[in-house]
């Protein structure tokens, strides 16, 4: 008997199908790909501005739903009001002090330049200090004389830094106007906000099933409590502080407030402000005066450890260093908007991230008997 050995002709058929199928997906995958990258390349100038506006939307829903249910469920006029709130409470004490800061730099700049800045002589209130008085007098007066002196012998240098300083200073412009731009649209967002909603836990539940949808919400609870929290807290008491140094007239009090804000936001309080401020009133205005302008700055330097463990959820608890790395990274990254923007995305960043490598704690960090990531999420949203 005869064997005859023969390839099977469907294993060929099959083998060119495969190989013509991965073909038509490297294909697909590459024009996707490339659709892909066009997309951002477009809406890369924005990219900023809409996520500061999702952020905004996130912050602001709560209060937005509560105001639309108050006036008959009319979301289009709720967003209005929310968005016109905001412009004016938010917004234009924030230009307010960013203009004020800016024109004070200019001026500061301006002197640098042309060599007229001098530094007044020591307070003769100085010399009386007991122990360290006249030392303090004695250097002051020095360094004062010499300043001029100074200043022209590292004049190159000064000039390339003010050069850098008007630059930044140039940018403030068009962060308060992103600012604008994203509050805006975060009122379009917010009229849409339930299928928005619904399209992120759909995308999420595609991308990691029931966790995808944990670790959305998650999110939304880290992006509502870092806003309240931390940059409504510091919003606050800055808006105090300006309002303190306003009614006493301190000089330069935008700069002083824009120092505030960094502060509070980074965590560290407006008391590096405020205690410099207290101990040069009592040298230089009347008793009276100093007294009631300490009588203010004491609450105002306290009033975060009052507001933050009523407007945070006790599930979360975002380490200092995390709100400050993203406060310095994003302004150094994208300026004014960048100080708003780096804490919440790296705080949002943070929880997760904590939440993905140990689903077993709480977000305080210690071990609970039944703690899960489901009990977290359900935590961070109380």
């Amino acid at each position: 008997m005869e064997q005859t050995t023969e390839t099977p002709a469907p294993k060929t058929e099959a083998g060119q199908i495969s190989i013509e199928a991965r073909v038509s997906d490297l294909v697909r995958l590459g024009i996707i790909g490339l659709f892909a990258y066009w997309t951002m390349v477009l809406i890369a100038p924005f990219a900023l501005i809409v996520i500061w506006s999702a952020i905004l939307t996130v912050a602001l829903f709560p209060m937005f739903e509560a105001l639309s249910r108050l006036i008959g469920n009319r979301p289009v006029i709720a967003a209005v009001i929310v968005v016109v709130g905001c412009l004016i409470l938010i917004i234009a004490p924030l230009a307010l002090v960013a203009v004020n800061f800016a024109d004070a730099a200019q001026a500061l700049v301006e002197k640098l330049m042309t060599e007229n800045i001098a530094l007044p002589a020591a307070p003769a209130a100085v010399k009386e200090w007991p122990v360290i008085g006249e030392r303090i007098d004695d250097a002051w007066n020095k360094i004062a004389g010499d300043l001029a002196s100074t200043i022209i012998k590292f004049q190159a240098p000064i000039r390339e830094v003010t050069g850098v300083v008007v630059t930044k200073l140039a940018s403030i412009g068009g962060g308060v106007l992103s600012f604008v731009v994203s509050t805006i649209l975060s009122g379009l967002f917010l009229t849409r906000a339930t299928h928005l909603a619904a399209a992120i836990q759909v995308l999420a539940s595609r991308i990691a099933g029931e966790k995808g949808v944990g670790f959305a919400r998650l999110a939304g609870a880290t992006v509502r409590n870092v806003s309240r929290g931390v940059i409504g807290v510091a919003f606050l008491q800055t808006l105090l502080c300006g309002l303190c140094f306003a009614f006493f007239d301190i000089p330069a009090r935008g700069a002083l407030s824009f120092a505030v804000f960094m502060l509070c936001v980074m965590q560290l309080g407006p008391a590096l402000v405020l205690l410099p401020m207290i101990i040069w009133a009592w040298f230089s205005w009347p008793s009276a005066t100093a007294l009631l302008f300490t009588c203010l700055a004491i609450p105002i330097t306290v009033v975060d450890n009052v507001l933050k463990p009523v407007l945070m959820a006790r599930g979360l608890s975002t380490p200092m260093p995390v709100i400050l790395i993203g406060v310095i990274g994003g302004t150094l990254s994208h300026g004014l908007l960048g100080l708003f923007l780096g804490p919440v995305v790296l705080s949002v960043f943070y929880e997760l991230l904590r939440a993905w490598a140990w689903p077993g704690t709480t977000a305080s960090g210690n071990d609970h008997p039944a703690a899960g990531f489901d009990g977290q999420v359900q935590r961070s949203l109380q």
